[in-house]
């Protein structure tokens, strides 16, 4: 199995009150540790991206590591690498800041690895790709049965004056929807997608209709909920958390979940048993990786 893994290359910076600030792999490199961990040593995962040169060699170290990873598909830039920034408050509350964005991966870079058995397209800037890059590889794909999965994540998202990530609906949601199988998003994503008011049932409605197999809603420590169609009619499945005490709020969250969630659905073609499986495992990755704050 191979599986192509198309969006920006991201490193997450927490500032915390007291002034300190710790730099870790976000958004696609966490998706991207998360296949390599739950394919087997045939399959292949293959990103593309580019990356600033200065930080090309030690990522490509970092992602050598995976033995499933193949990083033929990065090439260098000479723009910033996409960076976020959390802000957190002694309120408990995050700010989160966005002020360099690397330029939208083109069709060119991707077309020569469209060669697998599916794409996970996930929009960790919001500016990834283009609707125009996006149709192109669909239609690239089209008559070879490869799966496609969209993680909206951050293509609801706008930058206000002060480089903060503000939630705006994306115009041409339903061109993105029409053309993959499966699409994630969280709550506050999928509730603001849309220009007019729509409940959730009503959006995922649209979806179903325009050909999505599956929407999924994840809602963090809550668990995660599967809408799909049976004879025209939406159902909804609710996915419990695996344990009843929430999961720790770590940035991240979704792109581990969309990752464990493809995979799994590549090999199964179970749409609800993979929803399933995903939420597990996600949920176990992320208590692993959660600060212990006893040893603060």
């Amino acid at each position: 199995m191979k599986i192509l893994v198309v969006g920006h290359c991201s490193f997450d910076v927490v500032h915390r009150p007291d002034g300190s600030e710790v730099e870790s792999p976000g958004g696609i490199l966490r998706a991207l540790t998360t296949l390599a961990s739950v394919v087997s040593r045939q399959d292949r995962v293959i990103p593309i991206f580019g990356v600033h040169r200065k930080d090309q060699q030690p990522l490509l170290d970092l992602l050598r590591q995976y033995p499933a990873i193949d990083t033929s598909g990065i090439y260098p830039l000479d723009t910033p690498t996409h960076r976020v920034h959390y802000y957190e408050q002694e309120s408990g509350n995050r700010v989160v800041c966005v002020k360099d964005f690397a330029p939208p991966i083109p069709f060119e870079r991707i077309r020569k690895s469209l060669d697998v058995d599916g794409v996970l397209v996930n929009m960790i800037s919001g500016v990834d790709i283009t609707l125009q890059t996006m149709d192109e590889i669909r239609m690239a794909v089209r008559g070879d049965s490869v799966r496609m999965h969209l993680d909206l994540h951050n293509l609801t998202l706008g930058v206000g004056k002060d480089h903060e990530r503000v939630r705006r609906p994306v115009t041409e949601w339903r061109r993105w929807a029409f053309m993959v199988d499966t699409v994630q998003a969280n709550e506050d994503e999928i509730g603001g997608v849309a220009i007019e008011p729509l409940t959730e049932q009503q959006t995922a409605g649209h979806f179903l209709t325009l050909g999505v197999k599956g929407l999924i809603v994840t809602r963090g420590g809550k668990g995660a909920t599967v809408y799909y169609n049976v004879h025209k009619k939406v159902i909804r499945k609710d996915v419990p958390p695996v344990e009843t005490e929430s999961a720790p709020d770590v940035p991240g969250s979704g792109d581990v979940f969309g990752a464990a969630f493809f995979a799994q659905y590549l090999k199964t073609t179970d749409l609800l048993g993979s929803v399933e499986w995903a939420n597990k495992t996600a949920g176990e990755v992320i208590r692993l990786e959660a600060p212990d704050d006893s040893q603060a």
